[in-house]
């Protein structure tokens, strides 16, 4: 499943490089595959969570309660079948809320692990390209040695040349994150 760029646009919008066009083609294509992955009960789930998160839901239910209780006090001159404090209503209310919530958790759990996957994927790039900056700068040092330019001196140079390990900086943080919170 692939999304076509327009023919009549082939080079898309002149202001883009066309990797960020390819970018942009690669990310609508995994969100269509995702969501052609998606179980039918997720569908359903997302399809009610859509539904009861607008508007029309509140109008629905203004008008749905506006009608029961008023029903339900004699005002249409029909016999009250569920007379104030309105037990039916509550009960049936109860039970909407239950299942909502039911559907919208199915949804975020959904969401979540896709949020979740991205990510996994931008931490992956990001620390793929810090290994590569890493070893651009030390070619880029190795250059310069050869060359016979001086470059020793600069600090931050060798601070940045040095490898990232991703659970020294994760325990670094925590070790921060400890010391804040007793500060608190």
């Amino acid at each position: 499943m692939t999304v076509k760029k327009n023919a009549s646009s082939s080079k898309g919008d002149p202001r883009l490089a066309e990797i960020i066009e390819q970018n942009i083609h690669t990310i609508i294509n995994i969100r269509k595959v995702a969501d052609h992955h998606r179980s039918r009960e997720e569908r359903l789930a997302d399809v009610i969570t859509d539904f009861s998160g607008r508007m029309y839901f509140v109008y629905f239910h203004i008008g749905w309660f506006g009608v029961w209780i008023l029903a339900n006090l004699g005002f249409f001159g029909i016999q009250p079948f569920d007379p104030y404090p309105f037990g039916l209503l509550t009960m049936i209310v109860s039970l909407e809320a239950i299942f909502l919530a039911t559907f919208v958790l199915i949804s975020q759990n959904r969401i979540s692990a896709e949020a979740d996957r991205r990510a996994d994927l931008d931490l992956q790039i990001g620390l793929l390209t810090e290994h590569e900056l890493t070893r651009a700068l030390k070619m880029l040092d190795a250059i310069q040695d050869r060359m016979g330019i001086d470059n020793d001196t600069d600090v931050e140079l060798k601070d940045l040349e040095k490898d990232v390990d991703p659970k020294d900086v994760l325990a670094e943080m925590d070790r921060m994150q400890r010391q804040m919170n007793k500060l608190k």
